[in-house]
């Protein structure tokens, strides 16, 4: 712990900057550094963190009421990469003519897709009906 006349010496000794990295600390803390080495350094550190960060995506699959086994499965194995991958999957089943009449069998169609899914997503919420549309929304656990 120096003084800051002392500090400043030091640094004017060795030709470098004094640069305080934690204001509001007691007592601040500073660092003897070269400015424009420094401001890459940070420059650096943002761009990585930036690059690390992702944002998600929503996937969205479209089926009917009376879509079959096969296709399910196969609905839930891209589904199932995607989730891994950190996006969104939303599943909607979309019910034509007298089949809006029935939604517990596009609801069903859920079911059967968060049953193979529980091991690697989880709902956000439970299905919403909007109109002759059931969705839902997986996120990864």
């Amino acid at each position: 712990m120096l003084p800051i006349g002392e500090a400043l010496k030091l640094a004017r000794e060795k030709e470098l900057d004094l640069v305080l990295v934690v204001p509001n600390a007691n007592p601040p803390v500073a660092k003897m550094v070269e400015f424009s080495k420094f401001l890459y350094e940070e420059r650096k550190k943002e761009s990585a963190a930036k690059a690390k960060s992702r944002k998600t995506e929503i996937k969205e699959f479209r089926m009917g009421p009376t879509t079959g086994e096969g296709d399910i499965n196969r609905f839930v194995t891209r589904a199932r990469g995607f989730i891994q991958e950190g996006n969104k999957v939303k599943i909607t089943v979309v019910m034509k003519g007298r089949e809006a009449m029935f939604p517990e069998v596009a609801i069903n169609q859920i079911k059967k897709v968060e049953k193979e899914l529980s091991d690697v997503a989880k709902l956000e919420s439970e299905p919403k009906k909007m109109g002759n549309i059931v969705w839902v929304m997986f996120t990864g656990k």
